[in-house]
């Protein structure tokens, strides 16, 4: 291969407290925390929207905020459940709604950065960053029409494929033993959905499809259809819940999140599926005969990818064991979710079994350490969401938004104090972001001021 050498000279366009690659919901949750508590932010958001997997990858539901006891994604994360749902949902209190409203919550996570003063930049990639020893001096960003520089006193990488540690050189870990990551998805967004009449799951119907032929890839994975409220009514004027549905459905193989080599031809294979999954709910599942895919996603939804190695990695005995942590930012409680990187039978049946074993009883949930936040070997940048620092087994249990929500927020919370304190990320005063948590409502039972 050719190499080349390019050089040329960057404006430093922003010089801030606290700059966030990312603004899915780990970087919504760490941009307002920080604002909130002071500090100037900059988050660079590649897309058009914040949001991250409900907005660009329409993953069509937030998983669990809750234990079925304690609201576990207290703080922030409770600010957006409960606003979404006013917003979103004052007509529909008799039922709790399931899917997420994508155009509704777009415009909330836009008002909450606007109202907290965060300066961001949509269309916006880190592209680079420029280390000093143990401390990154700049990231470097590319957007519409430029390509500049930003200068913080204090990063925190919401990528979810851990782009700016990995360019910070930071350590990580890809997939399993073999390399192998979970299987993506493309989502899409159906209308004309009678789920009155809907039945769900329905195995015999996925039997005889299978059976049929329709399905290229015969994957038993069926995440399924998630209803977004919207309402009809009936010849008697009563109204029932009708309409609108996100399909979470069919599993694309062999994708690397953080090559475009690799997601271009999987979101082609991901379009191609999506047609074979529009004549199977026509032609096999009751209540969506007349449904049409209005919109697939413009981006595949990625499971995995890098894990960054921080100051500790959080693993399957602390889901077992329920752990307890001294330096605890929160507590979460979805249980192993692992989809197979294989289509076969051998890899459903796993994914079957740990899905099943690996959970927990209402009530129960296992603490998140400061320390999968801190990168091993720099000393001003954080991870939040789905790159924190995990094994396999933990990292598909946080990886869901509430739990970026809470890794976030903490995240946020953790630079402030940093700064604050003139302190490094491994060296600041845990006790000191427990009680900036605290005082937002975190979740943080085993913390004793």
């Amino acid at each position: 291969m050719t190499k080349i050498k390019y050089a040329r000279q960057l404006d430093v366009r922003y010089n801030v407290d606290v700059f966030i690659a990312g603004g899915g919901p780990s970087g919504i949750a760490a941009a307002i925390a920080a604002a909130r508590e002071g500090k100037s932010v900059f988050i660079a958001e590649g897309f058009g929207a914040f949001g991250g997997a409900a907005v660009t990858m329409l993953i069509p539901a937030f998983m669990q905020f809750t234990n079925g006891v304690d609201f576990l994604a207290g703080g922030i994360g409770r600010e957006i459940h409960d606003r979404l749902k006013a917003e979103a949902y004052p007509r529909f209190q008799a039922y709790a709604p399931i899917g997420i409203p994508v155009e509704t919550l777009k415009l909330l996570y836009d008002s909450m950065i606007e109202e907290c003063g965060a300066k961001f930049l949509f269309y916006t990639h880190v592209i680079d960053a420029v280390r000093n020893g143990a401390n990154i001096e700049y990231v470097i960003c590319a957007s519409k029409g430029s390509v500049f520089a930003v200068k913080a006193k204090i990063y925190i990488d919401c990528t979810g494929d851990g782009d700016l540690a990995y360019y910070a050189g930071a350590e990580y870990e890809y997939g399993d033993e073999n390399g192998r990551v979970m299987a993506t998805t493309l989502c899409g967004l159906w209308d004309a959905i009678d789920w009155s009449r809907v039945v769900w799951p329905d195995s015999r119907a996925l039997d005889q499809a299978f059976a049929d032929g329709i399905f290229t890839n015969e994957d038993r994975h069926l995440s399924g259809m998630f209803r977004i409220a919207s309402e009809t009514k009936d010849e008697n004027g009563v109204s029932h819940p009708n309409g609108i549905g996100g399909s979470n459905a069919g599993h694309i193989y062999d994708i690397d999140g953080t090559k475009s080599e690799s997601t271009t031809p999987g979101i082609i294979a991901g379009r191609r599926q999506l047609r074979e999954y529009r004549k199977y709910y026509q032609e096999y599942l009751t209540g969506f005969e007349n449904t049409e895919l209005v919109y697939s996603a413009p981006y595949l939804g990625i499971r995995e990818s890098r894990r960054i190695v921080g100051d500790y990695k959080l693993v399957l005995d602390d889901f077992l064991n329920r752990a307890v942590f001294e330096d605890e930012i929160g507590r979460y409680s979805y249980p192993v979710d692992i989809h197979s990187p294989t289509n076969d039978d051998a890899g459903y049946a796993k994914f079957k079994e740990e899905f099943t074993k690996f959970r927990y009883e209402k009530g129960e949930s296992y603490g998140i350490p400061y320390r999968v936040l801190t990168v091993k070997g720099i000393d001003n940048l954080l991870t939040a969401g789905r790159c924190i620092s995990t094994d396999r087994y933990m990292q598909s249990s946080i990886r869901v938004m509430p739990g970026c929500f809470i890794t976030g927020q903490a995240a946020g919370m953790a630079a402030a104090e940093a700064i604050d304190s003139n302190s490094s990320t491994h060296h600041i005063d845990v006790r000191c972001v427990q009680r900036r948590l605290k005082k937002i409502s975190a979740f943080l039972p085993n913390f004793k001021d």
